[in-house]
């Protein structure tokens, strides 16, 4: 093995740890603390695991975790009252719905009840919009980790040919809107692109998040390539990622593991998004 190991685990500590430091400056220049409501619908073992683990990191950086539960037979109106509660609560700075919602519930009708300052997810349209014409909003948890460790591993990224494989509202497209951002040139390719192997292997960035154990073979990436996998797939032998990692790390620069690599920037950049928010609720820079 060659290849350099991406530790996404390291870094996101790091950022933890960075701010938390800014919350204190926050709470000293503005007087309160800032707070993040998560509100979760339903029972699922999974999604309650994630909420968990959201209102230990919010707390461990200084901030309020404001945690609401709905039954699983909770109303579309009930949930958007709910959002529409914290919109309006000056004490929120960050609305993050826990997704998936129930059948009976309209994810984008909920996504959209949503304050965009406030959308610390990323998911709302108008957020979406700010990303793609460069305007300041909040960019989704994921791809902003990825962005960080990618500028962390390769400094700057203009000028090189980045595919991101997957075109998802979460990931795929918002990712490629990012990389665009630093002068990459971006391909968004998926599981219906002709010929992907070979437009995986002109990148410089590889970023895989298609949901496909090993979709991603070693010799589609290119020699010297970096490698970021978003994928996490539950399998007989336990978490693997969408690329192969044991072909791929043989010839490439630097890859993200699975686990351990983009899995911990999603709750710090999350707590980060948050933060921000808060900041331009305040007017401090």
């Amino acid at each position: 093995m060659t290849a350099e190991i991406i530790d996404g685990k390291a870094f996101a500590a790091n950022l933890r740890a960075s701010i938390a430091e800014d919350v204190a400056a926050f709470r000293d220049a503005a007087g309160r603390t800032p707070g993040l409501a998560v509100v979760l619908v339903g029972d699922d073992p999974a999604s309650a695991v994630y909420v968990r683990n959201k209102g230990r990191a919010t707390r461990e950086a200084g901030m309020e975790s404001l945690e609401h539960r709905l039954p699983g037979s909770a109303g579309q109106d009930e949930l958007i009252a709910l959002v529409e509660q914290l919109n309006a609560d000056p004490t929120v700075d960050g609305i993050l719905v826990q997704l998936p919602l129930p059948g009976q519930i309209d994810e984008r009708a909920v996504v959209a009840a949503i304050d965009p300052d406030k959308d610390v997810d990323g998911l709302t349209t108008t957020n979406a919009g700010r990303l793609a014409n460069n305007m300041d909003g909040l960019a989704p948890c994921t791809p902003l980790g990825c962005i960080m460790l990618l500028k962390d591993q390769l400094g700057e990224l203009k000028g090189l040919e980045a595919v991101v494989i997957g075109r998802s509202i979460l990931v795929g497209k918002p990712m490629a809107q990012l990389l665009l951002a630093e002068n990459c040139t971006v391909t968004i390719a998926h599981s219906k692109t002709r010929g992907l192997a070979d437009v995986v292997r002109r990148a410089d960035i590889v970023v895989a998040a298609i949901g496909i154990p090993h979709m991603v073979k070693g010799d589609w990436i290119k020699p010297g390539a970096t490698v970021i996998d978003v994928g996490i797939n539950r399998t007989a032998d336990g978490l693997v990622g969408d690329v192969d990692f044991a072909a791929a790390a043989s010839h490439v620069a630097a890859i993200t593991p699975v686990p351990g690599g983009v899995g911990p920037m999603t709750i710090a950049c999350l707590l980060a998004n948050t933060l921000t928010a808060a900041k331009r609720r305040e007017g401090i820079a």
